[in-house]
């Protein structure tokens, strides 16, 4: 598993034991479905802060796509409804997974097609205005998890 970590505001690609202790934010296991042309597709992972305060995601955003919006998924009821969502709070110490019939990422206008087994770049965005890099895998249109 992959992960991607903000030290002390650097972004770095492990983490490392030493410094562990100082760790704010950890994004891994994300993906993207590769959907057919002209659809839209969906992004997946799961946001952990370490730290000892809130922290408000407020914004996603790949160059693989023209246009990322974050939305929530919900069943009331007999109905489903899916709404988008301006920002997300992350309590400290506490973790926010984007996953199927939840919270996502819609994602539209790939100005190509996505290749299975590849990576695409995903940027998150903070209210404090920080942001953290990572790289999300791309699979089949049929995967429904991890």
């Amino acid at each position: 598993m992959k992960k991607t970590a903000v030290i002390l505001g650097v972004v770095t690609d492990a983490l490392l034991p030493a410094v562990s202790h100082a760790v704010t934010l950890e994004v891994h296991d994300c993906w993207v479905r590769a959907m057919p042309p002209r659809l839209p597709s969906s992004g997946y992972f799961t946001l952990s802060n370490n730290g000892p305060q809130p922290v408000t995601l407020t914004a996603a955003r790949s160059p693989a796509f023209g246009m990322t919006m974050m939305h929530k998924s919900e069943n009331k009821g007999s109905t489903a409804t899916m709404e988008m969502v301006s920002s997300i709070n992350v309590p400290a110490h506490g973790t926010l997974e984007f996953k199927p019939k939840s919270y996502h990422l819609m994602m539209e206008q790939p100005p190509k097609p996505l290749q299975v087994g590849s990576t695409i770049p995903l940027q998150l965005t903070f209210s404090d205005k920080s942001t953290v890099d990572v790289q999300c895998a791309v699979k089949s249109a049929a995967t429904v998890g991890n």
